[in-house]
């Protein structure tokens, strides 16, 4: 059943995409299911918010069994991409029907079960303004998240936020039209959307808190180059200048409550080209090795370079945290946009080097073990943000 009509919802549940038919009528089956369980006196409808995708996602999506739950398709014009510019279809649309609650769900899960419809929208419908996964997540999946957006958000932000960037989170009607009316970068309507959405709502007031949904088994993203890391770090490293004044005021870590209970489940396996990162990050360095000597302090610079002659890495968390720093110091001092973007590829040799020798460390551990060490070393940024808090 396709809704045309205009009228107001209880829960509007969007599921972004660019070519996904292969995985998005399961993820709308849960959904359905989900709805029909938890909110059966709710009336829902469920959006597929598209790119135009080649590959009959539309048609997918219009054809799965979703029983009497409503849905319809929105998508961008044609050769207009970026999950952020699916978000945007869906924040208007939020605005128009005014939800009780909104919930985003990627189309590429595997793992989705009803209660995850259950897990993200009570929260909002108890009176919080935004929610983030905790998601049993391989060590290895996510890099972006483990090693830049985690590490910063608990750093400088102060806020133990451990998926600030996950795919699958809910929102408020208020909070959509809030983020609405925001400047929106062409890196915000790509994959900068999830940061942007999370770092704006943690500096401004906004009540949040994580909901656990157990494993996520999904296409994972393992360290790679391209867009993604581009648009993410870029977003991030944004606000962080932008909203200095907020974040550098505060001076004690703040918790954010996490609903549902913590327990373990294996985490989807994934297979990591050790090789090919460390030929990426050789390569990066060799190209980018005058950018990296002016961003770098004298003796963060001296250990990476020492490190790149023996061809050998070892960064661990303090020293990572001290690299990280120096790169949102100058971004923050740069004004130009084309010397800003010179940062942020600067930065991707960098990050290859952190995220092997992660890997080299953890090899040997499990997953709870990789995990705590990816705590620890947000806990590090914690404790070394008086060094870039000095500087600025």
């Amino acid at each position: 059943m396709i809704a045309t009509q205009k009228r107001k919802v209880d829960l509007l549940i969007g599921i972004p995409s660019y070519k996904e038919a292969d995985n998005i009528a399961f993820v709308a089956g849960q959904i359905a299911m989900g709805v029909k369980k938890y909110f059966p006196g709710y009336s829902s409808l469920i959006i597929n918010i598209d790119n135009h995708s080649p590959d009959n996602t539309r048609e997918a999506f219009l054809s799965s069994a979703t029983e009497d739950v409503p849905k319809k398709y929105i998508s961008t014009e044609k050769g207009v991409v970026g999950k952020g510019n699916n978000i945007l279809n869906l924040f208007k649309e939020a605005k128009r029907l005014e939800p009780k609650a909104v919930l985003v769900m990627d189309a590429d899960l595997k793992s989705i079960s009803p209660e995850w419809v259950k897990t993200l929208a009570e929260p909002i419908l108890e009176g919080y303004d935004y929610t983030t996964p905790i998601y049993s997540r391989n060590e290895y999946d996510g890099t972006i998240t483990n090693h830049i957006c985690y590490p910063l958000i608990c750093g400088l932000f102060q806020v133990n936020l451990r998926q600030p960037i996950g795919g699958d989170f809910s929102f408020s009607t208020e909070m959509a039209e809030y983020w609405l009316d925001l400047k929106w970068t062409n890196n915000t309507r790509q994959y900068g959307i999830d940061i942007f959405m999370t770092s704006t709502a943690l500096l401004n007031g906004f009540t949040g808190c994580q909901v656990v949904l157990g494993s996520k088994v999904h296409k994972p993203s393992a360290p790679k180059l391209g867009p993604m890391f581009s648009q993410v770090v870029s977003t991030l490293f944004d606000n962080i200048s932008l909203y200095k004044d907020h974040w550098m005021s505060r001076d004690t870590i703040k918790k954010s409550e996490v609903i549902g209970n913590c327990c373990h489940q294996n985490p989807q396996p994934l297979s990591i080209d050790y090789k090919e990162i460390k030929r990426k990050s050789m390569e990066g360095f060799s190209s980018k090795e005058k950018e990296i000597f002016a961003i770098l302090t004298p003796s963060n610079y001296k250990e990476i370079k020492m490190m790149y002659d023996e061809n050998c890495w070892d960064i661990d968390s303090k020293l990572w945290s001290q690299i990280l720093y120096d790169f949102v110091y100058v971004y923050g001092k740069t004004r130009d946009n084309k010397d800003k973007e010179g940062v942020i590829e600067s930065l991707k040799p960098l990050y290859f080097a952190r995220a092997t020798s992660f890997y080299r460390q953890t090899m040997e551990m499990d997953h709870l073990e990789a995990e705590k060490e990816i705590q620890k070393q947000a806990f590090r940024f914690q404790k070394n943000r008086h060094q870039i808090i000095k500087r600025f």
